[in-house]
């Protein structure tokens, strides 16, 4: 399978991603911890069926240490006793973010409230920017359908 066009051969589309993997580096430097930005980004990925970015993020996480089991149990995180109440926030926070035209308000108060008892304005602001910088690459690479399974860790820096 070849993905539709190559974005790294695309001047704009390289462009485009090389400004999106730079706003991602910022989040390197938050207090949100990376377990937790790779559990979300995970469960964004596969809501949008963005195969090339659920195994991305799959293998980055156990490279990084993360268990196999907790991440195999992402997609069943409300049934699944492996993460702590602040991962279950995050990971609620991500459905609704990237759920957000299925639901009239957005992300509801309730959502927002909970991952506020767990994460500070930073780790917040943090988490919203991992949901928003997920979701856009997974449109990308869904919209181009990048082949998935040949990642290797750490591939793009």
């Amino acid at each position: 399978m070849n993905a539709r066009l190559n974005p790294f051969e695309s001047p704009v589309l390289g462009k485009i991603f090389k400004h999106i993997t730079a706003a991602n580096g910022v989040l390197k430097g938050s207090t949100l911890p990376a377990s937790t930005q790779e559990l979300v980004k995970l469960r964004a990925s596969q809501i949008n069926g963005c195969g090339f970015c659920t195994d991305m993020h799959y293998k980055d996480a156990v490279h990084a240490g993360e268990s196999p089991e907790r991440l195999n149990l992402v997609a069943a995180w409300r049934e699944a006793t492996v993460f702590s109440e602040a991962e279950r926030a995050a990971l609620e926070l991500a459905e609704e973010g990237t759920r957000i035209a299925d639901a009239a308000g957005g992300v509801s108060d309730e959502v927002w409230a909970n991952a506020a008892k767990h994460y500070d304005d930073e780790e917040l602001a943090a988490l919203v920017g991992v949901i928003t910088l997920i979701n856009a690459f997974n449109r990308g690479n869904v919209m181009l359908q990048m082949p998935a399974g040949d990642y290797q860790p750490g591939q793009f820096g």
